[in-house]
């Protein structure tokens, strides 16, 4: 059975290391500028936090992109905001070093969230390699928070 998203912020909150909450006004800012709204998990995560760095500082295996930092994964990852780099409508939104992302997929969502997708920065958007690798943010959340290791979802 899945966490409830309450209890992954709460150990957000106290094992790790959060940004200050954004406020509502932020969310509805970065909505209007992106063209999309956050699910639910992503709303609940960003009124708790506006990003954080999960496991150990200051060099965190995961850096979850405060709300000013998201942009388009082939921006972020490529540098160039064309269609060559990737969809539009995939998002950065943590940094897993190297130039490597986690990066959420707006275009479609199950069960009301976004799908995550690793965005692997030497074969982004190659969806071979490119794959997804949790359903939803809260699902992400609980990996690393339970492995607590870098990439869990490579298996090394």
């Amino acid at each position: 059975m899945a966490t409830p998203m309450s209890a992954l912020l709460e150990d957000v909150s106290r094992e790790h290391f959060p940004k200050p909450p954004a406020t509502l006004q932020d969310v509805e800012e970065f909505e209007r500028r992106v063209g999309w709204r956050l699910d639910s998990d992503l709303r609940a995560f960003y009124l708790h936090c506006n990003g954080a760095a999960l496991l150990q500082w200051p060099d965190s295996p995961y850096e979850i992109l405060p709300l000013a930092e998201i942009v388009r994964a082939r921006v972020a990852i490529r540098r160039e905001d064309s269609d060559e780099w990737g969809p539009a409508s995939m998002y950065a939104l943590c940094y897993v070093r190297d130039g490597n992302y986690v990066v959420l997929d707006v275009s479609r969502q199950v069960d009301g969230r976004y799908p995550l997708i690793d965005g692997i920065h030497e074969t982004w958007p190659d969806p071979y390699y490119c794959k997804q690798i949790a359903s939803s943010f809260s699902e992400f959340l609980e990996q690393v928070l339970r492995t607590r290791r870098s990439l869990y979802w490579l298996g090394v």
